[in-house]
């Protein structure tokens, strides 16, 4: 009997279900994109990630500049003064003052920057006017000029196209009236606020502005009135103003742009009456290159054509370029991107472009993501402003778009574009640190008091969120209905 029960005891039955399962098989490892996704979301999604790329992008902007400006400049500076760095010194010095500008416009509030909008947009204004006076009492005959026409003088000052010299200073002023238009066209429309949905609250003082700009700007600088227009587009798109005013808007630009073009046959710009219309050349020749292209409306497309065709994928090497020696026009300034094209070749380009593309893609997610109306609508302008004119120049050089003469922004050389872009993204960056998110980690963990001091002050604390509450509209309120709101 023992036995037996030690038997059934030891007796182990099997059942179906505890049959052994086969193993699983082998995970497949993730691709490069399912690793490198999740990283970049979660360093976008960190508080003060708009304010890093902003640095990091313009930084990087910035620094190829100034390699590209002493490239561009360096072999014709030893040739006429003996010393490499002559021209490379003067924009190290801008961007000096550049880099102070960006200093002083992160730290000023919003209030500040909207009492201060109507004054800049004044004195920009006034200084345009007094060069497209010079301008004009030179054409007439009533001060000299030189042998080409362009520069006038009159007691300490000086015009030259679209250079105003007060003594030795030397100053672009449609540089700042594009400043002045972020600053005074961000407060008007936030004071207009509902209203904006009228087209006479809409009109004025708006409307008058722009049209008086379109003459002093656009008469001798169609490329920044382009620019101008696009900068405008960009702050009624983000007040949310509707298509129907766009579309009128539309029409009403290009037939100004029309004028623009046909004023170039009588003086307009750099152009003398009865001689070609040189903007409606430049259309044309964008339009279809005629095969006996003679060397004077079509040299820089050919010169820029074939510092991309010399510089192929991976260019000549940095220096080493000879098409700047006096061959490519304005090869430190609106040509600088096809330097650029014949010693880095296409991946310096491209690497120009995409951090462009960062640069946007910054820009108007610190427009989305902050709560401030005035600060939407600069961040928009200045976002639109930058990325529309380095599109109209890198378009022009490489073929895209008809040539209109407009800088790189932060590579081109030139005091004034340098020193007011700086700044311009001094704003930008005050604004990526007022993002909700980012002004309650900087009040969360606040840098030094000597950081503080010397860079940049906390901004305001946001106010704390309602539960359930969403993110608030990233476009003004606009009336779109016949009943005026109060």
């Amino acid at each position: 009997m023992g036995e037996d029960k030690l038997e059934s005891r030891t007796t182990v039955t099997v059942s179906p279900a505890a049959t052994v399962q086969p193993a699983p098989p082998p995970l497949k490892p993730r691709s490069l994109s399912q690793q490198l996704l999740p990283a970049v979301h979660g360093m976008l999604a960190r508080p003060l990630s708009s304010y890093y790329l902003l640095i990091a992008s313009s930084g990087l902007l910035l620094l190829i500049g100034l390699t590209m400006v002493f490239s561009a400049t360096s072999v014709k500076a030893y040739a006429e003064d003996g010393n490499a760095f002559s021209a490379v010194q003067s924009q190290l010095i801008f961007a000096v003052l550049g880099l102070l500008g960006f200093w002083v416009c992160q730290r000023l509030p919003a209030s500040t920057l909207r009492f201060l909008g109507i004054y800049v947009l004044g004195v920009a204004v006034l200084l345009l006017g007094v060069l497209d006076l010079l301008g004009a009492l030179g054409a007439v005959g009533v001060l000299p000029t030189s042998q080409n026409g362009e520069v006038v003088t009159l007691g300490p000052l000086t015009g030259n196209l679209l250079w105003l010299y007060i003594g030795p200073v030397g100053l672009q002023p449609a540089e700042f009236v594009k400043f002045g238009v972020v600053l005074w066209g961000a407060d008007i429309i936030v004071r207009k606020g509902a209203s904006l949905g009228y087209w006479r609250e809409l009109s004025m003082p708006l409307f008058p502005v722009v049209g008086v700009l379109f003459i002093l700007v656009g008469y001798n600088d169609l490329g920044t009135m382009l620019v101008l227009l696009a900068l405008i587009v960009g702050l009624l798109w983000a007040a949310g103003v509707r298509l129907r005013v766009f579309s009128a808007l539309g029409v009403l630009g290009l037939a100004g742009i029309g004028l623009l073009i046909a004023a170039a046959s009588r003086g307009a710009g750099s152009g003398s009456a009865g001689e070609p219309n040189y903007r409606l050349l430049r259309i044309t020749m964008w339009l279809h290159m005629p095969e006996n292209c003679d060397l004077g409306y079509c040299y820089q497309i050919l010169q820029a054509r074939s510092a991309i065709y010399e510089g192929g994928w991976f260019g000549v090497g940095l220096g080493k370029g000879a098409l700047k020696w006096n061959w490519l026009p304005a090869a430190d300034n609106d040509f600088i991107y096809a330097v650029v094209a014949e010693e880095l070749g296409v991946v310096g380009c491209m690497v120009i472009a995409v951090l462009f593309a960062v640069l946007a893609y910054t820009g108007f997610r610190i427009a989305r993501r902050v709560d401030d109306p005035f600060r939407r609508l600069a961040a928009t302008a200045i976002t639109t402003w930058l990325v529309a004119q380095a599109v109209i120049n890198m378009g022009g050089v490489i073929g895209l778009l008809p040539l209109t003469g407009v800088p790189l922004p932060l590579i081109s050389a030139g005091g004034s574009a340098l020193t007011v872009t700086m700044a311009a993204l001094g704003i930008l960056a005050a604004c990526a640190r007022a993002e909700p998110d980012a002004a309650r980690a900087l009040h969360a963990r606040p840098p030094s008091r000597w950081v503080r001091l010397v860079w940049a002050p906390l901004p305001p604390l946001p106010p704390p969120r309602r539960p359930g509450s969403s993110r608030p509209s990233t476009r003004a309120p606009v009336n779109k209905g016949g009943v005026r709101r109060r």
